[in-house]
């Protein structure tokens, strides 16, 4: 899938513009194809040494643009 291929690798930054991590794999829903989560592995120097095992999901609806970096909603933003 397309989409998946171009979204693997971004950075994704939260309101403040701090990286969160960057995208290593999409969920998406096989019968309708639309994306359900980003996972994330974490930025730094764990991550250049492949040594960091931890991973966050970002479900999609908390995505707010996708550019060069994908942006995340702030989290004030929804109603709970």
């Amino acid at each position: 899938m397309k989409v998946v291929g171009d979204l693997i690798g971004k950075e994704v930054v939260n309101t403040d513009a701090v990286l969160v991590g960057k995208v290593t794999n999409v969920e998406f829903d096989e019968e309708t194809k639309e994306i359900e989560a980003l996972i994330l592995k974490k930025g730094g120097l764990s991550e250049t040494l492949n040594i960091s095992k931890s991973e966050d999901i970002v479900p999609y609806d908390m995505i707010s643009k996708i550019g060069d970096k994908i942006l995340l909603r702030d989290t004030f933003e929804f109603d709970f």
